[in-house]
C-alpha cells in the first residue's frame, strides 16, 4: 500500500492532466526545444561544484524515494535504512510528495524527510507554482511508471536540494537513478538501487540504462538473480552489489497450531490475490476449519470479492489494511505469497523473521534466494494455482512439516535483519569513498 492508494483519484488526476500536458507539449517542435534548454539549464545548476565548508565527515546520507510518508514495502526499506544510518551520518529523506499528516511507518528521529510536492489539503501550490506543478518533468525518463507523478515544480526543487550537496546519495527507483546520473552532482557518490526486476520495466527504460547508469559510483540489487539480469545488460559499466532489504524484528513467534493463513499485499494485479483464491477454494473444501486472511487495499477489491462470492467461501477475510503486521503475524501459521513478481518480497522476509511457515510462488525475484523447498518453506511455479492449493494443503495436513519450516524460516530471517543487511552498506560506503578519495587524490 502507498500513499498512492490513500487518495488514488486525486494522485490520477494529477498525473492524467501532466500526461495530458505532455502529449499536447511533445508534438510541438518549439516546445521540445524549450523543455531541452530548461533541462540544460538545470543539470549545469545540479553540477555546481561544493565549497569547502559543504564537505562534512562523516558523510551526508541523502535518500531519495517517492515519499517518507508513505505506506509500501520500498518506503519501509528506506526508512530501516535511514534508521541505521541516523547514528552515524546525518540523514535526509527526499520525497516526490506528500498527502498525509502523520507517516504510516514513524520517521526515526533525527532524520529530516522532505517532500517535493506537498499535495495535503491547505498546502496545495498557487500561482506561479502550480503552474509549475501542472507541468511535465524535464529530467524524468517518460516510460518509468511514476513519470508523471513528477513534475517541472519537483524538478526544480529537487536540483536545488542537490546543488553543491556532498556525501552519499541514495536513489531508489529507475526513474531516480537516471536523474541522478543525468544530474551528476559532483560532491555526492551516487548509488542506484533496484527495488524490483529488470523484467518489470518498459524497453525503453531498460534501453537507457547501460549508458545512464555508467555515470553511477554503484548499482545496488536485492537478489542474485537481479544481480545475473543486469550483469548482462549493463555489461560491467557500474559496480553491482547485493544488499537486500532489510526486515523489522516483528516479537515473539507465532502459535504454529493456529488454523489461519495470512497474505498480504496491494490488491492489484502484481500480487496475485486472484490466483490465491481459487487455490484457497480447493483448500477450504478440504478444512472449513482453516481461514485466510488477506491484508491490504486497492483498485482490484471489487474483482477479488466477486471471486470471493464466485468461489461461496466462508472463511476468508479481507479488511483491509491492517496497521500491526506484528499482530497479523502473531495469529496466523502460515503465510501465503501469491504474486506475479516481486523485487525482493519483504513481507516474506518478515514473515519468515517472525518464524511463520511460508509457501510462495516462485516468482521473479526473491522467493527462491530465500526459500530452500521443504526446509524453510514450499515454492510452487509461478501461476500454477493446483500446485498452490496442493503446497498449502501439504503445509496445514503435516503438522510436523509445518513447525520445521517455522522454525527453519525464524532461522533463515535473521539473514533479513539490520543487524545482517546494514553492515553490507556500511562496506560498500567505505569502498566507495575510498574510490573517491584515490580518485581526487590522483588528480591533484
Amino acid at each position: 500500500m502507498t500513499e498512492r492508494d490513500a487518495a488514488p483519484g486525486e494522485l490520477d488526476e494529477v498525473a492524467a492532466r501532466r500526461k495530458g500536458f505532455a502529449t499536447r507539449a511533445l508534438s510541438s517542435a518549439p516546445a521540445r526545444a524549450v523543455a531541452r534548454g530548461i533541462r540544460g539549464l538545470l543539470v549545469r545548476y545540479a553540477r555546481a561544484q561544493p565549497r569547502e565548508g559543504d564537505y562534512t565527515d562523516p558523510p551526508r546520507v541523502t535518500i531519495l524515494t517517492v515519499s517518507p510518508w508513505g505506506r509500501g514495502g520500498t518506503t519501509r526499506a528506506a526508512i530501516n535504512l535511514a534508521d541505521y544510518l541516523k547514528d552515524r551520518h546525518e540523514v535526509e529523506m527526499i520525497g516526490l510528495w506528500r498527502l498525509l499528516d502523520e507517516p504510516f511507518f514513524e520517521h526515526p528521529e533525527g532524520v529530516q524527510p522532505y517532500a517535493m510536492e506537498d499535495l495535503r489539503p491547505g498546502h496545495r501550490p498557487r500561482g506561479l507554482t502550480a503552474l509549475l506543478a501542472r507541468t511535465p518533468s524535464v529530467l524524468v525518463h517518460p516510460d518509468d511508471r511514476w513519470s508523471t507523478s513528477f513534475s517541472l515544480l519537483s524538478d526544480i526543487r529537487l536540483v536545488r536540494k542537490l546543488r553543491r550537496r556532498t556525501g552519499i546519495l541514495i536513489a531508489t527507483r529507475p526513474a531516480m537513478n537516471l536523474l541522478t546520473a543525468l544530474l551528476d552532482p559532483p560532491g555526492v557518490t551516487k548509488i542506484g538501487l533496484e527495488q524490483m526486476h529488470l523484467g518489470a520495466h518498459k524497453p525503453g527504460l531498460k534501453a537507457a540504462m547501460p549508458n545512464g547508469y555508467k555515470k553511477l559510483d554503484a548499482f545496488v540489487v536485492l537478489t542474485e538473480g537481479a544481480r545475473a539480469d543486469y550483469d548482462e545488460l549493463l555489461k560491467q559499466k557500474v559496480k553491482l552489489a547485493v544488499i537486500p532489504n532489510s526486515a523489522r524484528d516483528l516479537g515473539d513467534p507465532p502459535n504454529l497450531d493456529t488454523k489461519r493463513v495470512l497474505a498480504a499485499g496491494r490488491l492489484t494485479r502484481q500480487k496475485g490475490f486472484d490466483l490465491l483464491l481459487p487455490a484457497w477454494a480447493q483448500v477450504e473444501a478440504k478444512h472449513p476449519d482453516w481461514e485466510l486472511k488477506i491484508c491490504g487495499e486497492g483498485g482490484w477489491r471489487d474483482r477479488l470479492e466477486a471471486q470471493v462470492s464466485e468461489h461461496d467461501l466462508k472463511n476468508v477475510q479481507m479488511p483491509g489494511n491492517c496497521d500491526d503486521m506484528a499482530a497479523e503475524m502473531s495469529n496466523a501459521s502460515i503465510f501465503a505469497l501469491s504474486s506475479r513478481f516481486e523485487g525482493f518480497p519483504l513481507i516474506l522476509a518478515e514473515a519468515m523473521n517472525k518464524g511463520m511457515a511460508p509457501v510462495a510462488f516462485d516468482c521473479p525475484t526473491g522467493p527462491a534466494d530465500m526459500i530452500r523447498e521443504g526446509e524453510n518453506g514450499l515454492i510452487v511455479p509461478l501461476g500454477d494455482v493446483d500446485g498452490l492449493a496442493a503446497a498449502l494443503l501439504r503445509m496445514i495436513e503435516d503438522d510436523e512439516l509445518r513447525h520445521r519450516c517455522g522454525l527453519a524460516a525464524l532461522e533463515t530471517g535473521r539473514n533479513f535483519t539490520m543487524d545482517a543487511i546494514g553492515p553490507m552498506w556500511d562496506e560498500l560506503f567505505a569502498e566507495l569513498q575510498e574510490t573517491r578519495a584515490a580518485g581526487a587524490s590522483s588528480v591533484k
